[in-house]
């Protein structure tokens, strides 16, 4: 029953909050108390998974052998934990900023928010992938609105290529790959060791797994990644949650569950015709990144280091060891926490001084030093540099390189971390040790500047509304936290390799 409550609950949320239009908190106090009760409902479920059982509830079946079924393993009780947690917070921002930024629609963003959560944490419950594909399409579905918000050109455009590529490569690659595993297997379960093997062999277990990680468009591998960039145009709080809450976690959460529970982490490391993927995912590493180190726009150089830190993930899952896998879990925590509170920065520096680009930021953090300091936190995450969950993440991932001896993702990992701070620690030393950029001739001081959409603001900021700054700490204490107190994220990524330490 817990399980489909915590389903159904955020769901259901949607009705009182669309009815609360005309009361904004109470609205937001509907958002936020139903975000409690989920989370309280995780956490009394993730101590039955701790204690080693697997609750499951089937729901419907479709046809003989084949429901809609809940059951939750450690990485579904990882990933579940982690967008229901991140809702709160990120309902917190979300009341400063929407209110800070004077956005409009936010009902509707509240209610569509809710449906994301709900559908996320389906795809973290589902206990098979035909359940997996209804709750990942209904994720695409209810954040395209949020994609599209504004409601400008831009913004119908960037949802066109959202939905388009999502769409796309759900249907006519994840689903074509469904029903193949369906056909040859006769099951679509999650099941230790997987269920392919003895099933399917040689090359085609190389077409099929690039049916599913591309099918997977969520993932943002290469060529499947410009609906992410294109996605930034949507208000900051929903790109913390396409980022770090649910859609691009969604994606690289399906691809582990894939490479584990449909194929088998043994199955695939026996077959040559899978070791393109560990290339592509190191492709899209270094081209992302070397991208991000080009974009002046901060959100935009923020959605191509997501684009790179995805495929970490993929490559810790490609590269198919025990411990590499230990990795590709605890990097979507700690990716979780890092991005969001880069983008979370990202906002509180739009609402207080409406800068929107890299050159503008020089001497910033004397003005904004929480905003700046949140922000360098999660930089030094990103980069997998100590005291900061990424260390953890990437560590492993870099381990299980070494033991199988692939030069090749060790030479990506390393090379990554550089860039990664070439384009991360510029930034930071901008903010704190650059003087700031003297007022235009042009612009007098007593009556401020505007920026690029027109809006009038004061020169002499400080920071952003104080539920901006709130959830920033939150976040960026989180990041940190997990470093000196991974267990139950470690844990949880131990015990899906069999309790493998």
């Amino acid at each position: 029953m817990m399980i489909l409550v915590a389903i159904g609950l955020p769901l259901v949320a949607v009705i009182p909050i669309l009815l609360a239009d005309d009361f904004p908190n109470l609205r937001e106090g509907i958002s936020l108390a139903t975000g409690l009760i989920v989370l309280t409902l995780i956490v009394q479920i993730y101590g039955a998974v701790s204690a080693g059982e697997m609750p499951t509830v089937d729901v419907i079946e479709m046809l003989p052998g084949l429901s809609i079924t809940f059951a939750i393993d450690p990485l579904g009780m990882l990933f579940a934990g982690i967008a229901s947690f991140l809702w709160i917070v990120t309902t917190i921002y979300a009341i400063g900023y929407m209110r800070g930024h004077h956005e409009e629609n936010q009902t509707r963003f509240y209610a569509c928010f809710a449906i994301a959560i709900g559908s996320a944490i389906g795809v973290a419950f589902a206990g098979n992938m035909l359940t997996l594909f209804v709750f990942y399409e209904i994720l695409t579905i209810s954040t395209f609105p949020l994609v599209t918000h504004h409601g400008t050109e831009k913004a119908k455009k960037a949802g066109r290529t959202y939905l388009g590529i999502l769409l796309g490569t759900s249907i006519g690659l994840q689903l074509f790959a469904i029903l193949w595993t369906w056909v040859a297997t006769g099951t679509l379960d999650f099941r230790e060791g997987g269920i392919l093997e003895g099933n399917i062999q040689g090359p085609m277990v190389g077409i099929l797994l690039a049916l599913y990680v591309y099918g997977i468009g969520k993932a943002a591998l290469m060529p499947f990644h410009r609906w992410l960039p294109a996605a930034m145009v949507a208000p900051t709080p929903v790109s913390a949650l396409l980022h770090a809450v649910a859609v691009v976690k969604a994606g690289v959460f399906t691809v582990v569950k894939v490479v584990v529970y449909i194929f088998g982490v043994d199955f695939l490391a026996d077959q040559s015709s899978s070791d393109w993927l560990l290339y592509m995912a190191g492709f899209t590493v270094v081209v992302a990144s070397v991208i991000a180190m080009r974009q002046d726009n901060l959100k935009r150089r923020l959605a191509y280091s997501t684009i790179s830190q995805l495929s970490y993930v993929i490559i810790a899952a490609a590269i198919l060891s025990p411990i590499s896998i230990v990795g590709a879990a605890m990097h979507i925590a700690a990716h979780a926490f890092g991005k969001i509170t880069l983008f979370f920065a990202a906002g509180s520096i739009l609402v207080a001084s409406h800068k929107t680009n890299v050159s503008q930021l020089d001497g910033i953090g004397r003005r904004m030093p929480w905003t700046m300091v949140a922000f360098a936190i999660g930089a030094l995450s990103m980069i997998g540099l100590p005291p900061t969950a990424g260390f953890i993440s990437k560590w492993y991932i870099l381990q299980g390189a070494l033991d199988r001896d692939l030069m090749f993702a060790v030479a990506v990992i390393i090379g990554s971390t550089l860039l990664n701070a070439a384009y991360f620690l510029p930034i930071v030393y901008a903010a704190f040790f650059r003087a700031e950029a003297s007022l235009s001739h042009s612009t007098h001081p007593a009556t401020g500047s505007h920026d690029d959409a027109g809006h009038h603001h004061a020169v002499d900021h400080g920071e952003a509304p104080v539920a901006i700054v709130i959830a920033l700490c939150i976040t960026a204490g989180m990041t940190i936290a997990l470093f000196f107190f991974p267990d139950v994220p470690l844990g949880l990524a131990q015990d899906l390799m069999g309790g493998w330490k």
